[in-house]
């Protein structure tokens, strides 16, 4: 469905020192491919637009290929749109070795090839904190809907940040699926309507993909050196790698798959790791679709009889409310948050975390499938990989770093929060009332997967019980001092402190088996 990269949509172009006229350059990072951008609109020939292809961007985290062949080619994609449209644009590639953003700039400006530097604010700090002191001018981005300090002030003075009430007030300021200052319906929210497992006669469209080869890019990432870990697809690239792509993917959601993703949005099935999920998180990501014009047309998909308000609602909450929620989040608790880890959690990560060999077949099918296809829905994320890794007492610095290099959609400001707050409950509670764990229990109700695992799930501590089951008593016994008096747990250990000590002792001894043979897991 999609071509190839064409030779013109690499640029090589070369700025000498001597030039007289005094140029003004401005970086786009390759998460900032908003062709909408108001600094688009004319074209100046004071003004250098420059895409570079740092090493550091491809290597702060364990990057998988399909994430660095995504963002570069996307950014070559931009790089000749912008060319295309007369603007003068500079392209560094991954072969000219440039290490990092803020070593090129500064040294573009000591040359005196640039003379003044421009950007969109960064949406990760570490960016930021690099190249915003570079800068004579920093603008918005122009695609959020909120601003980055709106959180912060939205909850100023309070110690939880509760989503449901930032989601309302969105609701109130946009109009959004609201009847006047109601809520469209009589309800906020839908969740309970959207909770169900997949039932099994349920037809499931085959996934919009596109076949881009990027072999040739490949190489390049080969040649310098670069880490290959997960399947690259670069024989056939199947992510949009630019905006009229994105829309193809989008009006596909919208058309075949929005009406069952509501109810099925958290369900988990053996070899349908895309279910309904529309799959766009790279290109909004990106830039190339703003959440705007999504939550906008999934409502006027709703108001035009296609799809149920429940659908409707889901997908605009986790938009216009989780996204930007996430966000704000972000940049409220940084540099700090980086460094939580309310729950002294320091094991190492298994080694399965990177092969997806394990013999508990959910994991296996989340990790498998992120490998494959550099993506996992949010439910795999967070009750599959993130449960067990809390279970498990992971070092939250190594789940983070694992959860940004292993998928195509993450960059820092929205993984972060998602992992180390909302999955692993290292922030101690500012996004999360409690910790998202379960036993096996949750992943059976929700999925197909327990009846091919090589455990029991209705098995509790004997040797072949599904680890969840242990894993989770022993977690709630281990952190008792931390976690009693929290309302929403209080009935976790009432029912436990009913279970006899014999039964006790068992779950604890198979707990602590499964901690010392985890690799074996």
């Amino acid at each position: 469905m999609g071509a190839g990269l064409g030779k013109r949509e690499v640029l090589f172009q070369r700025l000498r020192p001597t030039q007289k006229r005094m140029m003004t350059g401005r970086l786009i990072l390759g998460d900032q491919l908003h062709m909408g951008h108001s600094w688009y609109q004319q074209v100046d020939p004071s003004i250098r637009y420059f895409l570079i292809e740092a090493h550091e961007e491809q290597t702060y985290a364990p990057q998988h290929r399909q994430k660095m062949l995504g963002f570069l080619a996307a950014m070559r994609r931009f790089a000749a749109w912008l060319e295309s449209k007369g603007h003068a644009v500079t392209y560094v590639p991954i072969g000219e070795g440039v290490q990092d953003l803020a070593t090129y700039v500064a040294t573009a400006l000591k040359a005196g090839t640039v003379h003044r530097w421009e950007m969109q604010e960064p949406d990760e700090y570490r960016l930021d904190a690099a190249l915003r002191p570079l800068m004579a001018n920093v603008v918005s981005s122009e695609h959020f809907m909120t601003e980055r300090a709106h959180v912060a002030n939205f909850f100023a003075g309070k110690k939880t940040y509760l989503m449901e009430s930032f989601y309302r007030d969105q609701r109130k300021k946009t109009g959004i699926l609201m009847d006047g200052e109601l809520p469209h319906g009589g309800a906020w929210n839908y969740d309970a309507e959207n909770r169900k497992p997949w039932p099994a006669k349920q037809p499931i469209p085959p996934a919009y993909t596109f076949s881009h080869d990027l072999r040739a890019l490949d190489a390049e990432l080969d040649e310098v050196g670069l880490p290959k870990w997960g399947r690259s697809a670069a024989e056939a690239f199947p992510w949009p790698l630019d905006r009229s792509e994105a829309l193809e993917a989008w009006n596909f959601f919208i058309e075949h798959l929005l009406p069952s993703f509501g109810p099925y949005q958290d369900a988990l099935v053996d070899h349908a790791p895309f279910l309904y999920h529309a799959r766009i998180s790279f290109a909004l990501n990106t830039k190339m679709l703003s959440p705007l014009e999504l939550v906008e047309s999934v409502e006027a998909a709703y108001r035009a009889g296609h799809v149920s308000l429940s659908s409707a609602e889901g997908f605009i909450r986790q938009v216009m409310g989780w996204r930007e929620y996430v966000r704000g989040i972000y940049w409220a608790q940084m540099p700090e948050y980086a460094t939580l880890n309310a729950l002294a959690h320091h094991r190492p990560m298994p080694d399965w975390f990177y092969t997806g060999e394990t013999k508990m077949r959910c994991v296996s099918q989340a990790i498998g499938q992120s490998l494959q296809h550099s993506y996992a829905h949010h439910i795999q994320r967070l009750m599959v990989t993130g449960n067990i890794a809390l279970l498990l007492g992971l070092n939250p610095d190594s789940v983070d770093a694992w959860y940004l290099g292993i998928y195509l959609d993450a960059i820092e400001w929205v993984e972060m929060p998602n992992t180390r707050g909302m999955s692993q409950f290292a922030d101690g509670g500012i996004m999360g009332s409690k910790p998202y764990v379960s036993s096996g229990a949750y992943i059976h109700k929700m999925s197909n997967h327990c009846s091919g695992c090589a455990y029991s799930v209705q098995d509790k501590d004997g040797p072949h019980s599904c680890p969840f089951n242990a894993l989770y008593w022993e977690f709630h016994h281990r952190h008792r001092e931390h976690l009693a008096r929290n309302p929403r747990i209080g009935m976790v250990y009432r029912t436990w402190d009913k279970f006899t000590p014999e039964r006790q002792h068992a779950l604890l001894e198979r707990a602590a088996w499964l901690h010392e043979h985890v690799e074996e897991l």
